[in-house]
């Protein structure tokens, strides 16, 4: 934080525990100086300073000591300790809230959300698979609610985009994997720098690499594959027909019949083409195919 704010931070917690130590008949400057100089006190310094009462080396014996002793509540209420036989019971956190303060760890909301996009681009190339797609928006869902409570760099947001981008241009050019290295840095550094904030609440460095390495490699691996898909030639339905080599059952004088993948056809030829002869498929109108002497 810029120095007035922490001016203003600083003032309001000193003035705030001066108002509690006043009113509990403790030394106000040493309290004080734990703000404004940072300054630490052992036990025994506390209580020589007047900052504690006394020195418990156990619960049991802080019960003990408490019991039956006078305080005065805020409201001026006098209440007596009644803590004899007392015990201490572990507060559990229940299945929601263990989940709530797992996902609110950045790197654990990083994670999600990468697994998740990875989860709807697989749905996306590949239609039908139902599971990828729905794990990846609940996974992406989750991992944005994490990051959503923390102050994000639209920087790291930035570079994590075009790590995407370079992604998918390595799996279209040639770049001899230099565009995969720049996307793979691109995408450390943005986890690195997504989220402004004191160092334990920022994207670990093991935890970036361990993301976008496979990440990288995995993302290139798809986009590879659903490029070389599109280019590939069509084997199914009539266009899957253009270029097949057949063998004209009859004569085309310049129509006919021809045999393509075992199946019989119906033939044009731009020219006269004898019984037996190989022919190619060069378009289709209609149910006719359109062939030439091969």
């Amino acid at each position: 934080m810029d120095q007035v704010m922490r001016n203003k931070v600083e003032n309001d917690a000193a003035a705030m525990l001066r108002s509690m130590l006043s009113r509990r008949g403790r030394n106000t400057d040493a309290g004080e100086q734990t703000v404004r100089q940072a300054k630490s006190f052992t036990e025994k310094e506390a209580l020589d300073q007047k900052l504690i009462e006394f020195i418990a080396n156990s619960e049991q014996q802080l019960f003990q000591e408490l019991n039956g002793r006078e305080v005065t509540r805020w409201d001026g209420r006098k209440l007596t300790l009644h803590l004899a036989g007392a015990s201490v019971t572990e507060l559990r956190r229940s299945l929601r809230e263990r989940v709530i303060v797992a996902i609110a760890d950045p790197n654990i909301g990083f994670i999600l959300l990468v697994l998740g996009v990875l989860g709807i681009y697989v749905e996306f190339t590949s239609p039908g698979l139902i599971f990828p797609g729905i794990a990846g928006a609940i996974l992406a869902l989750l991992g944005l609610s994490s990051l959503s409570i923390l102050p994000i760099n639209w920087a790291g947001v930035g570079l994590l985009a075009l790590a995407l981008a370079l992604f998918v241009l390595e799996a279209k050019f040639a770049s001899h994997g230099m565009l995969g290295i720049g996307g793979t840095v691109a995408m450390v550094l943005g986890a690195l720098l997504l989220v402004n904030g004191p160092p334990d609440m920022r994207i670990h460095l093991s935890t970036a690499l361990a993301v976008a390495l496979p990440f990288a490699a995995i993302t290139m691996f798809l986009v590879s594959m659903v490029v070389k898909a599109r280019h590939n030639k069509v084997l199914t339905g009539a266009e899957g027909m253009i270029g097949e080599l057949g063998f004209a059952e009859t004569a085309l004088e310049p129509e006919g019949q021809v045999r393509v993948r075992g199946e019989y056809w119906d033939a044009i030829a731009p020219s006269n083409i004898p019984a037996g002869a190989a022919v190619r498929v060069k378009g289709i109108a209609g149910l006719k195919l359109q062939v030439e002497q091969d």
